[in-house]
């Protein structure tokens, strides 16, 4: 592991050592939202494959309701069937904050005359494969709303989970072990020249009492 380059005083060595203890708590909270994060994701992944299956079996059962319905109505009366919209909507927007990540959620609400049934076309002459049809869709409307938002939310919380996960990794493997390495050059050339000059000064100290006996001694 490389070492950083610093003047290795004690000054630094507070300094850096300030600075691991700052990367260490930081690095344990990213720990603790990516482990949140990821639970986060789980569940919102659970809702979307059930809320996913239960859309697929209600579109496979309305195609195959529209093929019947193609099968027994004329073409034409089928199409001016469908021109109109059964009902109107509009979809309301707000956000949630999940770990500090702006989520949306869309709130369908339908208007109009026939909002609570979704045909626009009188019974008469038209197939009930059709009118099924109809009101399966209409029905699959609001979880297909649902499952967007969902989808929206986990592709949000993905991003957010890579970003949080490639910090914690750039602590523990390259930041804090840079930190350690270092701490540990400057403490290993601090206590070297500790050592130096408690030599130079034992060497001192002797040739003091060695020239305060030689005058003595004269």
């Amino acid at each position: 592991m490389a070492v950083i380059r610093v003047n290795p005083t004690r000054m630094e060595l507070k300094k850096l050592k300030n600075k691991l203890n700052t990367a260490r708590r930081g690095h344990k909270l990213l720990k603790n939202k990516c482990d949140e994060l990821m639970k986060q994701f789980l569940d919102v992944v659970r809702e979307a494959k059930v809320l996913r299956r239960k859309l697929e079996s209600s579109l496979r059962g309305v195609v195959e309701e529209f093929e019947y319905a193609a099968a027994e109505t004329d073409p034409r009366v089928m199409t001016e069937a469908l021109l109109l919209p059964g009902f109107e909507g509009e979809v309301k927007t707000t956000t949630r904050n999940i770990m500090s990540v702006i989520v949306p959620e869309f709130h369908p609400t339908a208007t109009g005359p026939e909002s609570r049934g979704g045909a626009s076309y009188g019974y008469a002459f038209t197939s009930p494969s059709i009118d099924a049809a109809v009101n399966e869709i209409c029905g699959a409307t609001e979880d297909l709303i649902r499952l967007a938002s969902l989808e929206k939310e986990s592709q949000l919380l993905c991003a957010e989970i890579e970003k949080t996960r490639r910090r914690v990794n750039a602590l523990e493997y390259i930041l804090i072990p840079q930190y350690v390495e270092t701490i540990k050059s400057i403490t290993m050339k601090l206590d070297e020249n500790e050592r130096s000059n408690l030599t130079r000064l034992m060497k001192v100290k002797d040739m003091m009492l060695e020239g305060k006996r030689a005058g003595e001694q004269k």
